[in-house]
């Protein structure tokens, strides 16, 4: 027995070994709280970027105008685009076929015009806000269901497998466009925004279309209700914890899979509203509509981190308030501002404005 408990006096140092790597925990604990302290930086950068315009543009009311009409479409850009970034960072699928859910939702939001044209026509501004979000959900609801075809034809097929992915998810947006000819026509497709809020709102020589103040009042709404979904509900942190440790999600008894599926139709289904939207928007617009964008909405998912829906929010309005202001300074740079937003901002932040769960 003596001899035995000499031989087992030496294993005492690894576990001192052990507790003496506790204190490498502190560290990981004060890059924490940096990180926490730099979540107000890429906010104070939009303000700032917006405040050097002002001089640049030299009219305050040109300004203001310039400015709102950037956020309406950098809110537009981000309701389509967080789907996409939550694909990306949650579910580790590359679906570029995103912009097909937006040409759908714009198509089927053309469709449901005629339907609820009464609304859209009636002579009250709620009559024709009421059939704008009749319109809005019912795109939704049918791009949501596209979304749930789309995951089980062309991505479960190829989880893990990124170049599959990238391959498959292209050739079914090729498809689905050529669909929407077949069914809608090759015509140009029309949304005409109700006469009640086609107007602007003036204000000691300052024009703000009405539109683009419904479309920042809704962005600003999603963004609220996306952060509280995954930052304060059940089903926000199984969605996390399915992400860290499916296996484990597993064991527990809960079906991951079918969780990221809903997430996938949920992104679908932002996709729809956001395709509506744009439509609304633009008016006009022809199967194209969401692969015109494609690039955009990945630069927005770039810049922003992947995963990260308050990345994909300033990411969204940092693009387009930029855009704006160049497409009205120096015009024949407007597309390249774009691809300079990017460079910058991988230059200074190479995960993006905000790393998955910032």
């Amino acid at each position: 027995m003596t001899a035995t408990s000499e031989l087992a006096a030496p294993a005492m140092p690894p576990a001192a070994s052990t507790t003496a790597d506790t204190p490498a925990e502190p560290p990981r604990q004060l890059e924490s709280l940096h990180s926490r302290r730099g979540d107000l930086v890429p906010p104070l950068l939009l303000a700032a970027i917006a405040l050097a315009a002002l001089p640049l543009v030299g009219s305050a009311p040109t300004w203001v105008t310039l400015t709102v009409a950037g956020l309406a479409m950098g809110m537009m850009f981000f309701i389509m685009a967080s789907g996409l970034t939550l694909v990306f960072g949650l579910m580790d699928v590359m679906n570029l076929g995103h912009a097909a859910f937006v040409a759908f939702g714009a198509y089927v939001a053309a469709s449901l015009a005629g339907v609820f044209g009464g609304l859209l026509r009636s002579g009250s501004a709620g009559g024709a806000l009421l059939g704008m979000l009749l319109v809005a959900i019912g795109a939704m609801a049918a791009t949501a269901l596209l979304g749930w075809v789309f995951e089980r034809l062309f991505v479960r097929p190829v989880y893990g497998n990124h170049l599959k992915q990238i391959l498959i998810t292209i050739g079914a947006m090729i498809i689905i466009e050529q669909l929407l000819l077949a069914l809608w026509g090759t015509q140009q497709m029309n949304l005409m925004l109700p006469e009640q809020v086609r107007g602007t709102f003036a204000f000691e020589g300052m024009a703000v279309e009405r539109y683009r103040v419904v479309a920042v009042l809704l962005g600003l709404v999603l963004y609220v209700a996306l952060q509280l979904l995954f930052n304060r509900t059940r089903i926000g942190l199984l969605i996390r914890a399915g992400v860290e440790n499916r296996e484990m999600v597993q064991a527990l008894g809960y079906r991951i899979q079918r969780v990221f599926v809903g997430v996938f139709v949920a992104g679908a289904a932002l996709a729809g509203l956001g395709g509506a939207m744009w439509g609304f928007y633009r008016e006009q617009f022809t199967a194209a509509i969401g692969a015109d964008l494609l690039v955009q909405l990945l630069i927005v998912v770039v810049i922003g981190g992947l995963g990260s829906v308050r990345g994909c929010f300033v990411g969204a309005l940092l693009l387009a308030m930029v855009q704006n202001y160049v497409n009205f300074l120096v015009p024949d740079l407007a597309l390249v501002s774009n691809v300079a937003v990017m460079v910058a901002v991988l230059l200074w932040r190479p995960r993006g404005l905000y790393a998955a769960g910032r």
